[in-house]
């Protein structure tokens, strides 16, 4: 094939003015070379005019990226393992070059520079790099898993002469109580104390062993507490279980909410529904009462069941949590020995661990006012004096208890007359304690009633004796009050001499006679 002529030989410059020689519109004074068609379709020339561009532009990462290409030849490619490696390797190596000229473009002479380094891919099978080089992925130490400190054999050291090391070196047992920590509970944060090469020693170990034990352990408290304990007007997991258990049952229709709450109990309002037995009836409005399962008001108040002889043996420090039981087993007993003998007081309807449902005092959901918040007029001042005063009698000679926490706080005003409620502390007349709890339950009352201007109220004097049926004449209150102490004392010598464990009640039986 004919070359072309790709640009024609500028004409001659003949003599003339030198502003033609300057025209922009004039031949060029140099001829170009010329080549042919053949030579500018060529794929060698192109890559050729590439890497010229390639190396004008960044000569010393190109040269870096320059290497032999791989190619059948020299390695052997009937395996498909051995040409997938090699194709993967040429695209990493493109790829390297690429990230190196992006580097080069965006850090330019700026003094601060940034690097792709890890984002480079660098193959284990490059034949092209050193033998000093090492993959930083082969040598990297994993950082969610530390390396565990060297222990020692058996026979306590390692090494000889000089060298040796026991097992009480202090590097050694600095590095084995830092791994150690990792046995803490999780709560517990202990950081990485391995990887920082941390050595702890043995007096800061067992501190912060002590400090993680105790704060698992408050830990676990606050979570028991939680779960397994009723707070202020709300119940526990367990609590809810044997309330829905009676709602589903149809003992109960509806529990409406919370109407009262104390130190040891919380007590809702509910519906009553239809009892599985015909012989018993539930009131149409029931009251709830749960005991709270938190120990912090039960503590001091355990004098009121552990000497009471109906639950003496089954009272039990090692186990408080069934004192909790027992207070609303008490409460169950004492309102059916009142209710026997025809005292105002709540009726019992079943009793569920520490629940114990009870006939509702008031109307409509609306809880019957304490006789401490209610006024009343000077006559029925006075009908709440004697009425209250008969049935601290008939709750003494017929029922054999004492109230033990007698105040206007524990009385209701309902339906004109006075009910008692909260017996749960009541305890029998033989009780250690039984006529201190009777003397000062006397001393409210009296107290009460004269400041509500009944000129007729007995002095809690006077209101003891006419209750217990003793004849106790002192002066004074001391006086009256070492009597007291010392008929209980004789009691107490009486009961034990004779082996009584426990005493035999009747809901009708006369009270016991303190005779010297």
């Amino acid at each position: 094939m004919d070359s072309v002529r790709v640009a024609a030989a500028a004409p001659d410059a003949g003599p003339g003015p030198a502003w033609q020689s300057k025209c922009p519109w004039g031949a060029p004074s140099t001829t170009s070379i010329s080549c042919s068609l053949a030579d500018v379709m060529s794929e060698q020339l192109a890559k050729e005019l590439q890497l010229e561009e390639e190396n004008a532009a960044f000569p010393e990462v190109v040269a870096a990226a320059e290497g032999p290409f791989i190619t059948g030849e020299n390695i052997d490619t009937s395996s498909d393992l051995m040409l997938a490696q090699m194709l993967q390797m040429e695209f990493d190596r493109e790829y390297d070059a690429q990230l190196r000229r992006e580097e080069k473009k965006i850090n330019g002479d700026s003094k601060v520079s940034i690097s792709f380094e890890n984002y480079r891919k660098v193959h284990p099978y490059d034949s092209d790099s050193s033998e000093d080089e090492v993959d930083w992925q082969d040598t990297r130490h994993d950082p969610y898993r530390a390396d565990k400190p060297t222990t020692t054999p058996r026979r306590g050291f390692i090494g000889k002469g000089k060298d040796i090391t026991t097992k009480h070196d202090e590097v050694v047992c600095g590095r084995k109580n830092t791994a150690r920590m990792e046995n803490f509970a999780p709560e517990f944060q202990v950081g990485d104390g391995i990887g920082m090469d941390l050595k702890l020693s043995n007096q800061v170990f067992n501190a912060l062993k002590q400090h993680a034990y105790s704060e698992e352990r408050r830990s676990a408290r606050l979570h028991e507490k939680k779960e397994h304990s009723t707070a202020e007007k709300a119940v526990d997991p367990k609590t809810r279980l044997l309330l829905y258990k009676m709602v589903n049952s149809g003992m109960l229709e509806t529990i409406t909410g919370c109407i009262s709450t104390g130190k040891e109990s919380v007590v809702f309002h509910a519906y009553g529904g239809k009892s599985a037995t015909e012989d018993k009836v539930i009131p149409p409005e029931c009251a709830i009462k749960v005991f709270k399962t938190t120990l912090n008001e039960f503590k001091n108040r355990d004098k009121y069941i552990k000497d009471d002889y109906r639950f003496k043996d089954r009272f039990s420090k090692l186990n408080p949590r069934k004192i909790i039981r027992m207070w609303a087993e008490k409460e169950m007993h004492n309102l059916t020995r009142m209710q026997n003998a025809g005292i105002p007081c709540p009726q019992v309807v079943i009793l569920k661990k520490h629940v114990l449902v009870m006939s509702f005092i008031g109307q409509d959901q609306v809880p019957a006012p304490k006789l401490k918040d209610v006024t009343l007029s000077s006559e029925d001042m006075k009908k709440a004096y004697y009425q209250i005063l008969n049935m601290m009698q008939q709750l003494y000679r017929e029922c054999n208890l004492v109230h033990a926490d007698l105040s206007e706080y524990n009385m209701l005003w309902h339906d004109g007359k006075v009910w008692l409620i909260d017996v749960s502390q009541s305890v029998e007349p033989t009780h250690p304690h039984g006529l201190e709890f009777l003397f000062r339950d006397c001393r409210n009352v009296s107290q009460f009633f004269q400041k509500g201007g009944v000129t007729e109220a007995l002095n809690e004097r006077e209101l003891f004796n006419a209750v217990s049926g003793l004849n106790i004449t002192a002066d004074n209150e001391v006086d009256f009050q070492a009597e007291i102490e010392a008929l209980e004392k004789m009691n107490e010598d009486h009961v034990q001499n004779h082996g009584k464990k426990l005493s035999t009640f009747s809901s009708d039986g006369d009270p016991p006679i303190y005779d010297e």
